[in-house]
């Protein structure tokens, strides 16, 4: 019993240090801003990981694409991992580290909107994704631990989460990513049609 309620103690100390940090919180804010403004201009989002961080980049995308709270219209969004023939083949190739940043070459264009989702901020297919992203003129958004990782160099909007225990920050990625959700879908469905 004690394991069990020092995991959720852990869980919830990382959730007050990012409740208490107003840099972190207005990061969260600005990328909130960029988002909306991202799909009003006819832009989209796409999201990349690597193994539970996949899970999470496509569970955010199909949050946009499908619906949140709100009856709504699909957001153009997209994880970058779900053609299991384009992955493979690239990584045999090309190499895993090109998984990404190819296919950001294939579809991104200026205004979209990359989030990248990397525990230690290392991820080498993350960062060329990043690297791609800023040649095309996108906008980057990393979800990260505590240090960042090269991540942090490359990324318009570092949104680091302050652990760096894996299941904790991926646990806050997938939060900082319902926020985001649930803003973005409310500044697009509700604040822009006039209801409270």
């Amino acid at each position: 019993m004690d394991s069990i309620k020092n995991i959720i103690n852990s869980a919830i100390s990382v959730k007050q240090e990012m409740l208490l940090n107003e840099e972190f919180l207005q990061t969260i804010q600005h990328c909130v801003h960029t988002i909306t403004k991202a799909f009003k201009s006819g832009n989209k989002v796409l999201f990349c990981g690597n193994g539970g961080s996949a899970a999470d980049a496509q569970h955010l995308a199909a949050e946009f694409c499908g619906r949140f709270y709100i009856d709504r219209d699909a957001l153009p969004a997209e994880a970058l991992h779900c053609n299991t023939s384009y992955m493979t083949a690239v990584a045999n190739d090309y190499g895993f580290e090109f998984i990404f940043s190819r296919m950001i070459k294939g579809i991104g264009k200026k205004g979209d909107i990359l989030v990248g989702l990397s525990t230690s901020g290392n991820s080498v297919n993350i960062i060329r994704a990043f690297e791609t992203a800023k040649e095309k003129e996108m906008i980057t958004i990393g979800l990260t631990g505590s240090e960042g990782g090269n991540i942090k160099m490359l990324a318009d909007y570092l949104l680091n989460i302050p652990s760096t225990d894996t299941p904790r920050i991926q646990e806050c990625h997938i939060l900082v990513g319902h926020i985001i959700c649930q803003l973005v879908e409310e500044n697009l469905f509700i604040k822009e049609s006039g209801k409270p």
